[in-house]
């Protein structure tokens, strides 16, 4: 599978007009501090402002770091000095309490200058324990050691507000940056048991950027404590923080192949023991889950892709288009294919109703919810596909009473088409002609598939269905 290649990398930063009026006067109220109170500090703006202005890409979140001082007092004089001394419109600061379950190991202050909004935090440095990722020490630290604390290389790097430069001072940040790798600044394995959570970040912005993970990388994300730890010392929340992301990124496909590649899939995906031991049946392989998602892949290509097209015969554009016009759906549908390894397994609650195992993989091994319709969409559309399955204009389902009414009662079914719930009939027929090529890959059987389904969505548009469908049913008074 080709992966996204990575923009070339500016040689130096070039600000807006909004960032250089805020860099000088951040630089100005430093100044201020140091003559009116002999407060000494210095801002740098750091991570993923500074990596994605160096790739030519918009930001408008800025982190700005500070050499021994605390975020929320630094950022109050900033505001009051704004106000007061250049006559400024400011915003109040909002006190960010320290939440170590969300990764916020520390207070940080949030304010908006010139549309730009600002966290404010110290430079620090962290101690863990073993059976922890919450820190047991954090200080005041030095840039450097406030660089090695980080997940990721390319996510090092500072920008000086006052020198008006990058600062690399890992030595790898930018020379990855360019060259395209996922590098931990420590050795990966301390990097990981500190906070295995970076294993999953680190998947994240390499299927995001294409970037490939250095060899020690991989073998320490595969190591079997790495992957015990993030089991049992993440939340499940900022497990599923991370997969929706990268289900919402560029490349859903390449973060579930790392997903497989990695070994992490039962990880990611873990559903509690006490689930497990009462579902119907066994969890299938992964590798389903990931024929999946490359077969959605493969669909979703534009006539225009280049490299080589596994499929001969390309779908109606009518089951593509809510896929690739809506990025909720296509979310949706990426996540669902990731989940093909759990379909048609159930298992029983307390009260011995039955409900899929997604389900509770949604609900409890990511914490997701109804977040873009996951918990109520998901379900919805392994239930579409086996109302669809074999679907075709011969189907003898669709000729009682007549065929107009037969097919347009399936796409008013609330399973395969609400809007309430993020279904929509289209992408609906296409997950279901998803599931159906899963055990026929590539061939001419499965282009028979497709054109079968083409040819459904043909009568559909021919009887007026796509257009009715969401049409409020005539009342038979008669």
């Amino acid at each position: 599978m080709a992966t996204r290649i990575a923009p070339q990398v500016k040689d130096k930063i070039v600000l807006s007009d909004a960032e250089d009026k805020l860099c000088n006067l951040l630089d100005e109220f430093t100044r201020h501090l140091e003559n009116e109170d002999g407060i000494v500090t210095e801002c740098r703006i750091n991570g993923g402002w500074v990596r994605d202005k160096l790739l030519d890409y918009e930001c408008n979140d800025v982190d700005i770091c500070l050499a021994d001082m605390m975020g929320v007092p630094f950022a109050e004089r900033f505001v009051a000095f704004l106000s007061e001394k250049k006559h400024l419109p400011v915003h109040k600061v909002t006190r960010i309490e320290s939440n170590p379950d969300q990764s916020k190991h520390l207070e940080t202050a949030r304010t908006t200058v010139f549309d730009i909004d600002l966290d404010f935090v110290n430079l620090r440095s962290e101690e863990y324990s073993e059976h922890s990722r919450i820190p047991t020490e954090v200080r005041f630290g030095t840039p450097l050691q406030d660089a090695l604390r980080r997940d990721i290389t390319i996510n090092t790097l500072f920008y000086n507000v006052h020198k008006r430069a990058v600062e690399d001072l890992t030595e790898k940040g930018l020379n990855d940056l360019r060259n395209g790798i996922i590098r931990t600044p420590l050795p990966p394995l301390q990097t990981f048991r500190d906070d295995p959570l970076r294993v999953i970040r680190c998947v994240r912005f390499a299927s995001r950027f294409g970037f490939a993970m250095t060899p020690e990388l991989q073998d320490a994300a595969r190591d079997q404590s790495i992957q015990e730890a993030l089991s049992s010392k993440i939340s499940r929340e900022r497990i599923g923080e991370e997969l929706d992301k990268m289900m919402k990124g560029v490349e859903p496909l390449h973060a579930i192949q790392i997903i497989h590649d990695l070994s992490l899939y039962h990880t990611v995906f873990r559903v509690p023991a006490a689930i497990i031991d009462i579902a119907s049946a066994p969890i299938a392989s992964p590798e389903l889950s990931l024929t999946a998602c490359t077969i959605l892949h493969d669909l979703l290509l534009p006539p225009s892709s280049s490299g080589p097209r596994k499929f001969t015969t390309r779908p109606h554009p009518t089951l593509l288009v809510h896929a690739l016009n809506d990025h909720g759906t296509r979310a949706r549908l990426f996540l669902s294919a990731s989940l093909y390894s759990f379909a048609g397994i159930t298992y029983n609650d307390h009260k011995q109703k039955v409900h899929p195992l997604i389900e509770a993989v949604i609900r409890e091994a990511l914490k997701l919810g109804n977040k873009n319709y996951y918990l109520d969409g998901i379900p919805a559309l392994f239930d579409a596909a086996a109302l669809f399955e074999g679907a075709s204009p011969e189907d003898s389902r669709f000729t009682t009473p007549s065929e107009r009414v037969a097919i347009g009662l399936l796409l008013r079914n609330g399973r395969v088409h609400r809007l309430t719930s993020g279904s929509h009939w289209s992408s609906s027929l296409l997950f279901s002609l998803v599931c159906e090529l899963v055990p026929l890959g590539y061939g001419e059987e499965a282009d028979e598939c497709i054109r079968r389904y083409n040819a459904f969505t043909n009568r559909i548009e021919e009887l007026g269905l796509d257009k009715s469908v969401d049409a409020k049913p005539l009342l038979n008074v008669g």
